[in-house]
């Protein structure tokens, strides 16, 4: 490394926040950037650690060269070190800004709870590396005569696109919305990453030839089977949208909504976009002046709890069916894995109350609305203990507890979803993760609609793989990475 002993002259730092009174009134990002040379001093931290876990299946899905970078940074050569980082990674600042940072929890240094400041560093590289004109786009130098299309331009289907692209291969990419991104742009509140970062992107990825198809549901406004019969491969990176039924009584009560169509109308808002949409809710959600409580834990929760605060929400609850996490993990039973210990998101420091071991029994209404959610403690076993029960007001509700394989109508009705998807839902029947093929010739499966939902940097390995299966099935051979 530049300096050995860099960690231990070195205190980790994180960046500023905005102040809570502040960011709330607002939906723009709220993270002060560091200085350059604050940036490089945090990658001098980066330790001689003999076997990196950072970059292995326990810190990076896409194994990004985490010590190598971090070596680059020291040395204040921002151009080599994107390079470096886009070997791995097609979009660093998206992952710089909403991965929850697996690397971080798997750096040597997080056995002293002073882990590298890695999720930082990687933002301030892709950052930076725009701000000096070094993402330019990169277009195959020859065409090789094939023809892919991917249905869905999410994480997966982008990196897949732009991996095929500069192979020489004529990239197609249908979108059911109106601009690229998937729940990256219509799911992830702008105030975690705003969406220029993408715009940026897709600008790059049009310039290296590939074609966006905007306003197009396959399955319903084209055929599926038409796209395979026309197409050399078909790559299906449609997402995992289909919410979980939580099975609670009152659920049809105006005021009870799932957490995806809150999210996607109100980025519609700050994207001047019609906040109507026939995939998502047909009537106006917004929280201001109400109570609301949030059903779930997960990421999807806490982005509703920011969004609701913004939007001038009198309170905000959480409801987690799940015990209360130490505050402290034991590092000799998770390390270098991720552990369950406390986390509290930017959201939840708002000004959320948070429920542990609380179960939703049922949703109370008048007149057809909603007043009030009916709550009680449960056991070990997640079953409600009587005489434990306990009212929250509640004028909105949000259903946040994860989602059950990708939509059903359409698209995987054409193509026989008897054969080709798991018990989940999912496009997993021999969709694996070597040669991400489904049981329908042509037609292969990545992301969220193969894996299950999961993390924007899983999206993006699984759309890299998926690239270089399908090149390789074209060609016979790939010079793309795995």
């Amino acid at each position: 490394m530049g300096k050995v002993t860099g960690f231990l002259e070195i205190d980790r730092q994180q960046p500023k926040y905005q102040p809570a009174s502040d960011r709330i009134r607002h939906f723009n990002e709220f993270t002060l950037p560091m200085a350059d040379e604050e940036v490089s001093r945090q990658a001098t931290r980066c330790m001689d650690c003999g076997v990196p876990f950072c970059h292995g299946d326990t810190g990076c899905p896409v194994h990004n060269q985490i010590p190598d970078w971090n070596n680059l940074i020291y040395s204040k050569d921002w151009e080599e070190a994107i390079k470096n980082l886009h070997s791995t990674n097609n979009f660093p600042e998206f992952t710089g800004r909403i991965c929850p940072a697996p690397c971080e929890e798997a750096c040597t240094l997080n056995l002293e709870d002073a882990p590298v400041a890695i999720k930082t560093i990687e933002q301030a590289i892709a950052d930076k590396a725009h701000s000096l004109g070094l993402i330019k786009p990169e277009p195959a130098g020859h065409a090789t005569g094939k023809r892919v299309a991917i249905v869905g331009s999410g994480p997966a289907g982008l990196a897949a696109a732009q991996q095929l692209t500069r192979v020489g291969h004529e990239v197609h990419v249908f979108e059911r919305e109106s601009r690229a991104g998937g729940l990256l742009r219509y799911g992830i509140p702008d105030f975690k990453m705003e969406k220029h970062h993408i715009d940026r992107r897709i600008e790059q990825m049009e310039g290296e030839g590939v074609t966006f198809h905007y306003g197009v549901n396959i399955g319903e406004v084209r055929s599926a089977k038409d796209l395979a019969n026309e197409f050399d491969a078909l790559l299906l990176t449609t997402g995992s949208e289909t919410p979980r039924d939580p099975a609670i009584s009152g659920r049809d009560l105006k005021g009870v909504y799932d957490a995806m169509p809150y999210l996607v109308q109100q980025n519609r808002r700050v994207g001047d976009e019609d906040i109507q949409s026939v995939a998502w809710a047909e009537e106006e959600i917004h929280a201001s002046g109400k109570h609301v409580v949030v059903v779930g834990g997960g990421d999807t929760a806490s982005d509703c709890v920011g969004t609701a605060f913004r939007q001038g929400a009198v309170s905000v609850t959480q409801m987690d069916i799940r015990p209360e996490p130490p505050e402290k993990e034991d590092k000799f039973a998770y390390w270098p894995f991720w552990a369950t210990k406390m986390r509290t998101s930017s959201s939840q420091a708002e000004g959320a109350d948070r429920e542990f071991m609380a179960a939703t029994l049922e949703f109370m209404g008048e007149d057809g609305e909603l007043i009030g959610v009916k709550c009680a403690r449960v056991d070990e076993n997640r079953e409600p203990i009587a005489g434990t029960e306990f009212m929250l007001q509640a004028e909105l509700a949000f259903i946040a507890i994860g989602f059950a394989g990708p939509q059903k109508e359409g698209l995987m009705e054409e193509l026989s979803p008897e054969t080709l998807t798991d018990r989940r839902g999912n496009f997993s029947i021999k969709a694996n993760t070597w040669d991400y093929k489904t049981s329908v010739d042509k037609v292969y499966a990545a992301g969220d609609a193969r894996k299950g939902q999961s993390l924007v940097v899983w999206a993006i390995r699984e759309g890299r793989q998926a690239a270089h299966a399908i090149d390789k099935d074209l060609m016979g051979t790939t010079v793309l990475p795995r």
